[in-house]
């Protein structure tokens, strides 16, 4: 069986390797017809329900799955978001949220102005390619848990969703 991810970031297509472990991975960048930085949960979601739906539509895929990251306001505090889904059919797709993380509010200026957190956190860590490897979350939290850790929990839902409501 083939698994798509709708990206070819690789804490992305880590994530889907490691839960989908039997299965062929293939990372392939599609659109994900939200901002390029998602700022609201909904956004987010449908960010990766887009990624989904567009792996899932390329010949030879049985699974396609979009994980996507972004920002949120939650009563007036900056948290990074992230969601995944999973599309089986063009009915059948599965949703779920990962972890969230209180980001400084000293970002909110240059997110307003359409900056995105990954560039964001270059400046401030001072590394490079941060979104390709620990992101935010790895900084924040000392390395605890990282981007492609965060997106492999989000996924491991995913397909615990697939097993239970369809009992492949």
């Amino acid at each position: 069986m083939k698994v798509r991810i709708g990206s070819k970031n690789p804490t992305k297509i880590h994530a889907c390797e490691a839960v989908f472990k039997e299965y062929t991975v293939e990372g392939i960048s599609v659109p994900s017809g939200v901002s390029p930085q998602p700022k609201t949960d909904e956004e987010t979601r449908r960010g990766a329900i887009n990624r989904a739906i567009a792996a899932f539509n390329l010949r030879e895929t049985d699974i396609g799955v979009g994980l996507e990251g972004g920002v949120m306001l939650l009563n007036g505090s900056l948290y990074l978001t992230n969601w995944g889904a999973l599309a089986v059919s063009h009915d059948e797709i599965y949703t779920a949220a990962g972890a969230r993380i209180a980001l400084p509010s000293a970002f909110l200026p240059e997110l307003k102005q359409g900056k995105e957190l990954g560039d964001i956190m270059e400046e401030y860590a001072q590394k490079e390619n941060i979104r390709s490897n620990e992101g935010a979350i790895g900084i924040f939290t000392n390395d605890q848990i990282d981007r492609s850790t965060m997106f492999t929990h989000v996924t491991q839902i995913l397909r615990g969703q697939l097993e239970y409501w369809s009992k492949i």
